[in-house]
């Protein structure tokens, strides 16, 4: 199978706003349309540690929700137990070990679903060649889906992330509002904002406890 040249970087206004929640379900909403649709997660922090071995929850999340059937630790680079920064986990987090193993996984699929942490100024190495999560993405070329929580504050978050995002040059495809509440009128204003100050259109709205993903094209 030829290498996969298409694919979607999930990334967020900030920590615990739903991105593994959202990649999970997008990866089994793509799976279920007969996509071969695979998943990759960079970075990730706060790992639980099992009898000696650190368990990556957001992969065994994603795979579980999905149904994608491999070792959760296949599908990232690099695992901590420390919640925190991954720059202030590891001092020597390479970039091009990433992208490596982002090739190397997407040759198994024709559409990748790559997770981010935290939020897209996110650090990852700060050391001898800084990068942070917005370079990652632009160096994977990847356009990028922002999750966003539903609720108050998520008007100045949203926007800043968009703006940044914007003046690094990389694609937006959309936002999807988290936790939404169609009853609730804050939530029904702050997405009219949102597309109004940002002229990027909502494409998914996730209720709380979600197990199905609307269409979201792509």
């Amino acid at each position: 199978m030829d290498r996969c040249t298409r694919g979607i970087f999930i990334t967020a206004t900030g920590t615990d706003i739903g991105k593994t929640y959202f990649s999970g379900l997008l990866v089994k909403k793509l799976r279920s349309h007969n996509i071969n649709c695979g998943y990759y997660k960079p970075v990730l922090s706060g790992a639980e540690e099992i009898e000696g071995k650190l368990v990556p929850g957001d992969c065994v999340q994603v795979l579980k929700t999905s149904g994608l059937e491999v070792d959760p630790l296949s599908c990232v680079s690099y695992v901590f137990k420390p919640a925190v920064s991954p720059h202030f986990a590891c001092e020597s987090i390479s970039l091009e070990k990433i992208i490596n193993d982002f090739n190397a996984i997407s040759e198994n699929y024709d559409f990748m679903v790559v997770e981010g942490a935290g939020g897209i100024i996110c650090p990852l190495n700060l050391s001898s060649e800084p990068f942070i999560m917005a370079d990652l993405i632009k160096h994977l070329g990847l356009d990028i889906i922002i999750v966003a929580d539903s609720g108050l504050g998520t008007i100045n978050s949203t926007i800043l992330t968009i703006e940044y995002a914007k003046q690094k040059g990389i694609e937006i495809k959309g936002i999807v509002m988290n936790n939404f509440d169609d009853s609730n009128p804050m939530h029904v204003d702050n997405l009219k904002t949102i597309e109004k100050l940002s002229g990027i259109n909502i494409i998914a709205k996730i209720k709380t406890d979600a197990v199905e993903l609307d269409e979201v094209v792509l």
